[in-house]
């Protein structure tokens, strides 16, 4: 039986193939038809229907070869089988003895002499004649010259088919190339959708197929700007540069009209500026130390795109005081290292070469542009002033220290001084003993600064006495560092009492420097807030002598008790303040109880509407109220004037431009109306605060007041 099957699997193999082989020039025939008339994507799906459609073709004759046609083959082709070849596929348990004898005879013939070649002939004719009828018609479809425009439908008016006329215009196939600027090192690519959002400045080119064929076609923008698009064969084509974003649909002509009229959004991405942060130093001022003989300069550039290469690094320098001070400026270009986006760009500036001197101010500036083209953008820094103070290395008193040290920009917080302090504490296995003494000294005299501003609430001075502060600021009269003091005063008086000579600089801080002519300035803070202020004073001054003493870990508990208390400070509620009472109009006893109203408003007076900010946007967004039955009438060149006008007001103006269009395709369309209402809600001005309105009260009030009203003088 083994032997049977495998003859009769052979035949079927046979059968199938041979169809397959029949149909193969006529599916090839279909599919260079459908790709000569819909092209690679409609060829696509023919080939795909016509192979199925073979396959099954092919299974379907192979089926037909079945047992009894087997029965049928061996009976005709062999003679030994006695015409008992169904005996080989009967179930045994039915047979009589004689049929069981037989059965058995065939087995051993059949064993003895394999079954014949029963496949069946090639259909070679057939296969002859489709081929040569397939060649032809391919050529014929390939070679047939192409006429624009060539459709399905052309091809049935050609046989005398007369198609039904379209009622509109379709897209069946669109590509959009997308190519942006050279800078933004973005590479080109193709979408399959006609919206985008690329960078501005990208160059963008659509492809398009309509069916059927149009006589002409444009891209039509929000702004009235129109771009054509010219044929090339069967598409469409049409370029444009970017330059911000926009809405377009597309327009066709000699045609139905196109649907659906899609609204395309383009979105313009603009290059950002550069940004420039400054590495070191870390801060704005610095005053030159002693010994310093350079000064190092870090600045981080950062773009989008990309940061060029080089930076330009403006040097200024100030010397000489009041009017006899002259500038030199010079620039100088720098390199940068990093990634073409981050760029890290570092110099150390001689200050011996720049001809820095005692007294003289250096002020830089670095300048740095991004890739762009051909108008690059610019960013600068912030400018940084190395001072080398004329004093540097001596203590200062008089009116020179004052002068210096009391710019209100320069004081540091008792949070700043606490920042200051854990910093340096990071750093003391990095610093020499000496510099990490000379930077706790700092950071001390920074402590006593802030202690003696807030002294100055507590009537005190500069070392914690108790006296009156002046009466003009005090940042503008007391030095910030007031330890050359004299024993007999505080103030560096040698004398009180005695007149100073003209133009010697005690004198002229000992008359115009202190003034205290005001002792109730002392007094503003109640009590239990002086007292928080005073517990402040002496954390401070704790933590001034340890960081005096460059012991930072050690200052560090008080400055932050400091900080807690005054905290505790600037949250008190009460200050005592001068009483100022109410200053009311006098009441004329004499019309009391008289009944005389005159000069009393009249109660019959109608309110006055008050005046909308934008009466414009106002009645638009009523005007787009859903619920007025019928709709009201939209004034869309009141709109779009109103939204060219403030522009600026919108985060996304295409959204109002697309709300708009949609409003005006359909104008009895309520979602687009609340679309677009939703979009002028937020522009609205806020509605000011209104009076509720009193309760009309019970029968007695309301009888009480209309007896009022009839009183009342018309």
């Amino acid at each position: 039986m083994t032997v049977l099957q495998r003859a009769l699997q052979q035949a079927r193999w046979r059968h199938g193939l041979d169809a397959a082989l029949r149909c193969l020039p006529w599916l090839l025939v279909a599919v260079a038809l459908a790709w000569r008339l819909g092209g690679i994507a409609v060829a696509l799906t023919v080939l795909v229907i016509a192979a199925a459609a073979t396959a099954a073709f092919a299974f379907h004759g192979a089926r037909k070869l079945d047992t009894r046609w087997l029965v049928r083959e061996l009976d005709a082709r062999r003679a030994d089988m006695d015409d008992s070849t169904d005996l080989l596929f009967a179930p045994t348990a039915t047979m009589t003895g004689l049929e069981r004898l037989q059965l058995g005879r065939l087995q051993q013939r059949i064993e003895n002499a394999p079954p014949p070649d029963l496949r069946p002939q090639w259909s070679a004719r057939a296969h002859a004649i489709g081929t040569g009828v397939g060649a032809v018609a391919i050529a014929a479809i390939l070679l047939w010259p192409a006429r624009p425009g060539a459709t399905f439908d052309d091809v049935l008016s050609s046989v005398g088919v007369t198609p039904a006329a379209p009622t509109q215009t379709s897209i069946v196939q669109q590509r959009l190339q997308i190519t942006p600027p050279g800078y933004t090192r973005q590479p080109a690519r193709d979408d399959a959708t006609l919206d985008a959002k690329v960078p501005q400045g990208t160059r963008l080119q659509w492809t398009i197929r309509f069916a059927p064929q149009p006589t002409s076609a444009a891209l039509v923008f929000h702004d009235g700007r129109r771009l054509k698009l010219t044929r090339d064969g069967d598409d469409w084509r049409g370029s444009d540069v970017l330059a911000r974003s926009a809405l377009y649909r597309i327009v066709v002509d000699g045609a139905p009209p196109l649907q659906p009229a899609t609204l395309h959004r383009l979105d313009a991405i603009p290059d950002r500026a550069p940004q420039l942060r400054v590495l070191e130093p870390d801060r704005s001022l610095s005053l030159m130390t002693q010994g310093q003989r350079s000064w190092a300069l870090a600045f981080e550039g950062s773009d989008d795109y990309g940061v060029a290469s080089s930076a330009t690094l403006r040097i200024t320098l100030a010397q000489g005081s009041g009017e006899n001070i002259t500038f030199r400026e010079q620039s100088m270009t720098i390199g940068g290292s990093g990634s073409a986006t981050v760029k890290r760009f570092a110099h150390r500036l001689d200050l011996a070469a720049l001809g820095l001197a005692a007294g003289d101010d250096l002020i830089v500036q670095l300048s740095v542009n991004d890739n762009r083209t051909p108008n690059a953008q610019t960013a600068r820094s912030a400018s940084l002033i190395l001072r080398w103070p004329s004093d540097l290395g001596t203590e200062t008193t008089g009116l020179e220290g004052m002068v210096k040290k009391v710019l209100p920009a320069y004081f540091r917080s008792q949070r700043q001084i606490i920042i200051d302090a854990e910093a340096l504490l990071k750093e003391k296995r990095k610093l020499e003993a000496d510099s990490y003494v000379k930077r706790s000294d700092a950071i001390g005299v920074d402590q006593r600064i802030l202690r003696m501003r807030y002294g100055q609430f507590l009537g005190e001075e500069a070392e914690g006495e108790p006296k009156p502060p002046p009466t003009n600021d005090a940042d503008d009269t007391h030095g910030a560092d007031d330890t050359a003091t004299a024993p007999e005063d505080e103030h560096g008086h040698a004398d009180a009492g005695g007149a100073g000579k003209f133009g010697e600089e005690g004198a002229v801080l000992e008359e115009y420097g202190h003034t205290h002519d005001h002792a109730e300035a002392a007094t503003l803070l109640d009590p239990d807030t002086r007292k928080i202020l005073k517990s402040a004073l002496d954390e401070m001054w704790q933590s001034e002598g340890h960081l005096r003493q460059g012991h930072p870990e050690l200052a560090l508990p008080y400055a932050y008790r400091a900080l807690r208390f005054i905290k505790q400070v600037q949250q008190a509620t009460r200050i005592y303040l001068a009483r100022v009472g109410p200053e009311l109009p006098p009441i004329d006893e004499s019309r009391r109880m008289s009944g005389d109203r005159a000069g009393l408003a009249n109660r019959n007076d109608a309110l006055v509407a008050a005046d909308i900010a934008d009466p414009t946007l106002a009645a638009l967004w009523a005007s787009l109220d859903a619920a007025q039955v019928p709709a009201a009438p939209i004034d869309f060149t009141a709109l779009e004037r109103w939204l060219r006008e403030h522009e600026s007001r919108l985060a996304d103006p295409l959204a109002f431009v697309a709300a708009i269009e949609a409003l005006r395709a359909d104008p009895d369309c309520v979602t687009c109306r609340a679309d677009l209402r939703a979009l002028l809600w937020p522009l609205l001005p806020r509605p000011a605060t209104a009076v509720p309105r009193r309760d009309a009260g019970d029968a007695a009030g309301r009888r009480y007041l209309e007896a009022l009203r009839q009183e009342a003088p018309q």
